[in-house]
């Protein structure tokens, strides 16, 4: 790590980080679930495990009765570099888990969900009597210092789960998870899923699990980003990988889990569990001896496949022979004396080889930079000019490859840089982003805000290519950063890291997602910082719209390709469709929810509210004319669904479960409260900005919004994809919002002239000798179908009243009637204009 003013070497940092990985784990005290990896006390563990078992059971039905063989192999585990064993079928008694501890190894223990499972179908037990027959095998082993986890079961039949229903096993192990916490609280429980049911919703685990076996590491590498999509802030661990040894023969099987092992720990897997230990295997009622998954051979001689998971997990989570890339960490400031410390703190703990920290003080008044003093780090002071440019200054300063940058009320992973700078190389992107998470220990508002609406999210094109990164978490090749020209300086508190990414990507450039990439981001602890938040995103967001008008729709909401990850997102109604394949037979079962959309979706945001004062206000005219009453529906209707959407989002929120019930209700209805003022301070953020749903944009100038053509002669031919994209630049620097006309679309662009008025332009090209051509254009007014309907009820109802002699609300319909014909026909003829000058018809000059 270079600094300036000190130094310290990075074999320091690497024998620093190997005492730790060494370190016993079981003296630190249970596993926990941290983020997206799991923890013993203050360590991360990464596990390394096997599938120990089923054998044969002895004549009063035990299966794990012979004790001189399982010290055996579990001394046998230890020596060979791992640290989990997991029981995959049934609880194993207390002495197994005794022997797993004296040899340094952790128990995911199964409970065998998928064997009751048919009681239900079969109305043999109810769910009670599961639960309490559950909570009997948890009781025995409860609170033993080797449990790695509880697993609910392991696979439930495809068949089993479509007969049934998504919804009814979902809840079936919902009750068992809280039958687990009943008994042990504070015991980590998972199940163990597959490809072929992975559609199944269980957001209360701890744990993500899934046994996957895919011979092809490319898709193998896919698909784990996938799973780690689903898994969210949880940790993901494989809890079955291998290949035959019969079918593809020992080496073969070597090789794969090589590649099976780091494939999953680069991918920001928690930890790998080997399908198995021995070929000793048995099923239903008898031994299996057509299969050869083990690493070792039934009289537990070993296969080269040993060694191979011997290397691949004592190098997890990466070989040590990576030659990593330079990289500068940059913590850009201001006031951030509260929690710049732990954040330089978590920043020298890091594993990573080359690395420097360069903190930005943007004018700070505070003790900022006396905090940061104490720490190996540059120091940069400047005046306070703002976010942005304090990037910008760090970037300058930088002599990293890369740049990563970070808030300074967020702390890393120690692993942080090193699953960054692997996604550099192994993909051509040229940013590279993160889960943020909220620590837990920050007050219950906090938790709250964590768990509200609008947060840092990220946003996917796909399971690996990112659309927008957070700025809290966010690094970049530095050559690339610099082609663009840095940060945006008018950006000064957000909306930057938006705006670089957009610039980035239209370069053509990508950008990856790593999920192992983690930063800890603490929430707002308070309801006012939260309040100020929202509405500094909210002038942001008005910021970016006068940049990026075709990346906002009419109203002024942002309008993303990928789909959002993150908590507090617009909730969802409906089950979504399931992927089952013919006759359920698809190996890849997976749930396909629609994107946010419709009346429902807009419940959730800024632009809803001015659907509320506007039906409140027909209402209030039904005191002059007594039909608008009948607006009272629609109003209540409206004031109601925004209240539905707090309160779902608000019961779907996923807390720590040792709350109590009447503190969790707490919790919940301060979270639909955020909810509620989150659209709010969005707004009053974007109409002091100027993003209103009555602003014009690039229309100085007014044309008669009629149906017009025009033809342009041009003595240099071009491609007609070229001369959009000319037009398309022009109208870009006239302010105009232009968009591109659609794949089933009749039109090339559409310039808006505001909500409700707009204007679409055709292209076409004729050639002639000599390379000239002859360009066409033709260009008419469009008016937004929700304005005329808008307008047509207001001069209805208008008509209504007067022959009513309801002559106050006559005149306030009447006004409303003519301001929205004279808006369409402004916003339409303000468009024509704008169009016209961006093709030069002004008869100077030839496209």
């Amino acid at each position: 790590m270079s600094i300036g003013g000190g130094s310290s070497s990075a074999e320091v940092r690497t024998d620093r980080s190997r005492a730790i990985a060494a370190s016993s784990a079981h003296a630190r005290g249970r596993p926990q679930a941290r983020g997206k990896f799991v923890f013993a006390g203050d360590e991360k563990v990464y596990l390394r495990g096997v599938v120990y078992g089923a054998f044969r059971p002895d004549a009063n039905g035990r299966e794990y009765q012979d004790v001189a063989a399982i010290e055996r192999d579990f001394a046998l585990m230890h020596a060979n570099g791992l640290n989990a064993v997991r029981i995959p079928h049934t609880m194993p008694p207390r002495s197994v888990l005794d022997a797993a501890r004296r040899h340094g190894l952790w128990v995911m223990a199964g409970l065998s969900a998928e064997q009751y499972i048919g009681f239900l179908i079969d109305r043999k037990k109810t769910l009670s009597e599961i639960e309490a027959l559950v909570r009997s095998k948890v009781r025995e082993c409860a609170g033993h210092p080797a449990l790695l986890c509880y697993a609910l079961g392991n696979e439930i039949p495809a068949s089993i789960a479509r007969w049934l229903g998504r919804r009814t096993v979902e809840q079936y192990l919902k009750g068992l998870y809280r039958a687990v916490k009943a008994e042990d609280p504070a015991g980590l429980v998972t199940y163990v899923n597959y490809p072929t049911t992975e559609y199944l919703q269980l957001p209360f685990l701890d744990l993500l699990c899934f046994n996957v076996y895919l011979e092809s590491r490319s898709r193998f590498d896919a698909y784990l980003d996938r799973l780690q999509n689903l898994a969210g802030n949880r940790p993901l661990l494989m809890s079955e990988l291998g290949l035959d040894s019969l079918r593809n023969g020992e080496a073969a099987q070597a090789t794969s889990l090589d590649w099976q092992v780091r494939t999953a720990f680069a991918a920001g897997c928690a930890g790998a569990f080997v399908f198995s230990w021995t070929d000793e295997w048995y099923r239903g009622a008898g031994d299996v001896d057509d299969w050869a998954f083990g690493l070792t051979r039934a009289d537990r001689s070993p296969k080269p496949a040993l060694a191979a998971a011997r290397r691949a997990f004592g190098e997890a989570p990466f070989a040590p022979d990576v030659r990593w890339p330079r990289i500068s960490v940059i913590v850009c400031t201001y006031n951030g004396a509260r929690t710049i410390r732990d954040c330089l703190e978590a920043l020298d703990r890091l594993t990573y080889a080359d690395y420097e920290v360069i903190v930005v003080d943007d004018g700070s008044t505070d003790t900022t930079a006396a905090i940061a003093r104490r720490y190996d780090c540059r120091l940069i002071q400047t005046e306070n000019r703002g976010l942005a440019s304090a990037r910008n200054t760090g970037l300058r300063a930088a002599s990293g490859e890369i740049v990563a940058y970070i808030d300074d009320d967020a702390y890393p992973d120690p692993e942080w840089l090193t699953y960054l700078a692997n996604r550099f190389l192994s993909a051509a992107d040229v940013g590279v982003g993160g889960p943020n998470i909220a620590p837990a220990g920050d007050g219950r508002t906090a938790e709250c805000v964590a768990r509200a609406p609008g947060g840092p999210v990220h946003v996917l094109l796909s399971d690996r290519e990112a659309e927008h990164i957070p700025g809290c978490n966010m690094a970049f090749r530095k050559e690339s950063l610099e082609a663009i020209g840095g940060f945006d300086p008018q950006f000064r508190v957000a909306g930057d890291d938006v705006d670089v990414c957009w610039r980035l990507q239209e370069r053509k450039w990508t950008l990856g997602f790593s999920a192992g990439a983690v930063v800890w981001h603490h929430a707002r602890n308070s309801v006012r910082a939260y309040w100020k938040q929202q509405s500094g995103y909210g002038r942001a967001e008005a910021m970016l719209e006068r940049k990026w008008p075709e990346k906002y729709n009419a109203s002024g909401h942002m309008t993303w390709s990928g789909r959002l990850y993150g908590q507090g997102l617009p909730q969802l109604l409906g089950r979504g469709r399931i992927y089952h394949g013919p006759w359920g037979s698809a190996p890849f079962q997976s749930l396909y929810q629609p994107a946010p959309g419709g009346l429902w979706s807009l419940a959730g945001t800024p632009e809803w509210i001015f659907a509320i004062v506007l039906l409140g206000g027909l209402s209030l005219l039904g005191v002059n004319w007594h039909p608008l009453l009948l607006a009272l529906v629609p109003f209540a209707i409206a004031t109601l669904l925004p209240l539905v959407h707090a309160g779902l989002g608000a019961t779907r929120a996923t807390f720590p479960p040792s709350y109590a019930p009447g503190a969790l209700a707490r919790l919940r209805l301060l979270t639909a409260f955020l909810y509620l003022t989150q659209p709010l301070a969005r707004l009053r953020g974007r109409l002091q900005s100027g993003l209103t749903p009555w602003r014009r944009r690039g229309t100085a100038g007014l044309a008669l919004p009629l149906p017009r053509t025009a033809a342009l002669w041009s003595e240099r031919w071009l491609d007609l994809d070229q001369r959009l994209r000319t037009v398309e630049a022009r109208l870009k620097m006239a302010g105009a919002a232009a968009r591109r006309g659609g794949a089933f679309e009749h039109f090339d662009l559409e310039v808006r002239g505001g909500l409700l008025g707009a204007v679409r332009l055709l292209v076409a090209a004729e050639d002639h000798s000599g390379g000239a051509q002859l360009i066409r254009f033709r260009w008419w007014p469009r008016c937004s179908y929700g304005g005329v309907a808008l307008g047509a009820v207001f001069a209805a109802l208008a008509g209504g009243a007067t022959l009513a002699q309801a002559w106050t609300a006559a005149v306030v319909l009447g006004v409303a009637t003519a301001l929205v014909a004279m808006r369409i026909t402004l916003e339409c003829a303000g468009a024509s204009a704008t169009t016209a000058r961006a093709l030069e018809l002004d008869g100077k000059g030839a496209t």
